[in-house]
């Protein structure tokens, strides 16, 4: 396969993941961040993503398995994966969060329940995506990441350009 129909794949299969909702925009603001003094700074914050929320989903489930449940301490577990999962854009996993959040405003157990078994399916099978899309990415060299996909995305006001500073700050200082 030569360079260009690869790059071609990559640009695809980033394009799947906007089609397919897995991905929103935040994610591109995330890849404009990206340049050659960091070239794999997208990847690397991906990385601290799914380390930091295993660790979440680890202390959610533990909550789930207590009787009555904590739906405060539970809403707060979630808080912090919806905002680490609106960080990198995870479009899907940021839905799931929030319904999870609104079945504990009312206090609905089993909807609790139901809705973190969807989220770690939309979790797993968005690690799973973003895995092969970066792996092709390397393999291919693509510095042409920052391109946006060609579906129609509004284009957010730069409100999230200081999170993602941070976290581009904290991802410098774990290296």
């Amino acid at each position: 396969m030569d360079r260009n129909s690869s790059r071609r794949q990559v640009a695809a299969m980033k394009q799947s993941l906007f089609d397919q909702g897995h991905l929103d925009e935040q994610f591109i603001q995330l890849e404009e961040l990206q340049d050659d003094a960091n070239p794999n700074f997208v990847e690397e914050i991906v990385t601290l993503y799914y380390r930091d929320s295993s660790r979440l989903i680890s202390n959610l489930e533990q909550s789930l398995e207590r009787n009555p449940l904590d739906f405060n301490k539970l809403d707060n577990i979630m808080h912090q994966f919806k905002g680490s999962s609106s960080s990198i854009g995870a479009k899907k996993v940021k839905a799931e969060c929030t319904l999870f959040k609104e079945y504990c405003r009312t206090g609905n157990a089993e909807g609790c329940r139901k809705s973190f078994q969807q989220l770690k399916k939309e979790y797993a099978a968005l690690r799973k995506k973003l895995e092969a899309y970066f792996q092709l990415a390397r393999q291919v060299g693509s510095h042409e990441t920052a391109c946006r996909p060609n579906t129609i995305l509004p284009l957010f006001p730069r409100k999230t350009t200081l999170s993602i500073m941070i976290l581009k700050s904290k991802a410098q200082l774990l290296l």
